[in-house]
C-alpha cells in the first residue's frame, strides 16, 4: 500500500488471495501479473493505481471486491474471467481512459456506481445472465451503449435511465 514508484509487478504463485488495499495508491504501477492461484481480489486492491493501463484476471478469480480498480485513470483495457459472478460496488469507477467490457455470462448482478464515471466508455455488452444493475451504476458515462440481448432485465435497465443501447442478435 503506498508503494509510490513500483512500476510493475509479478505476483508469485503461493499468493491466493490479494488483500484489501494490498496496492491502493500505487500510482506509478503499469502492469501486474497475477497467476492462476489468485482466487480472489480484495475491496480497493488497486484503488488510485493511476497509471495500470490494462489488467487480465485469471480464470480461477472468483471474487473482486468493492472498489478494486476504483480510479485506475489510466485502465484501457480490462479481461473478466467467466469464474466471476458479481461485479461489486464501485468495481470499476472513475476508470477515465475504459472504452469498452464485455461482462461475462457468469455474472448475475453489479453492484452500486459499479461504472460510475468511466468517461470514456462507449460499450458494454451485458449477458442475460444479468437480472441485476445497482444504482448510478453508468452514472456520468455519457457516450455509453449498452449491448445486450432483446428482452433482458440491461435493455430494460438502458430504456429506464436513458441510456443508448443496442440489441444484440442471438442465433441458435
Amino acid at each position: 500500500m503506498y508503494c509510490i514508484s513500483l512500476k510493475s509487478i509479478t505476483i508469485p504463485d503461493s499468493v491466493t488471495s490479494i488483500e484489501e488495499d494490498a496496492f491502493s495508491q500505487c500510482k506509478s504501477l503499469k502492469s501486474i501479473t497475477i497467476p492462476n492461484s489468485v482466487t480472489s481480489i480484495g475491496d480497493g486492491a488497486f484503488m488510485n493505481c493511476e497509471s495500470l493501463q490494462s489488467i487480465t484476471i485469471p480464470d480461477s478469480v472468483t471474487s473482486i471486491g468493492k472498489s478494486a480498480l476504483f480510479s485506475c485513470e489510466s485502465l484501457k483495457s480490462i479481461t473478466i474471467p467467466d469464474s466471476v459472478t458479481s461485479i461489486e460496488d464501485t468495481g470499476f469507477s472513475w476508470c477515465e481512459s475504459l472504452k469498452s467490457i464485455t461482462i461475462p455470462d457468469s455474472v448475475t448482478n453489479t453492484g452500486n456506481h459499479a461504472f460510475m464515471r468511466c468517461t470514456a466508455l462507449e460499450s458494454i455488452t451485458i449477458p442475460e445472465s444479468v437480472t441485476s444493475i445497482g444504482d448510478s451504476a453508468f452514472y456520468h458515462c455519457d457516450n455509453l451503449t449498452i449491448c445486450a440481448p432483446a428482452g433482458s432485465y440491461a435493455i430494460e435497465y438502458a430504456k429506464s435511465n436513458s441510456i443508448k443501447f443496442k440489441r444484440n442478435l442471438i442465433f441458435v
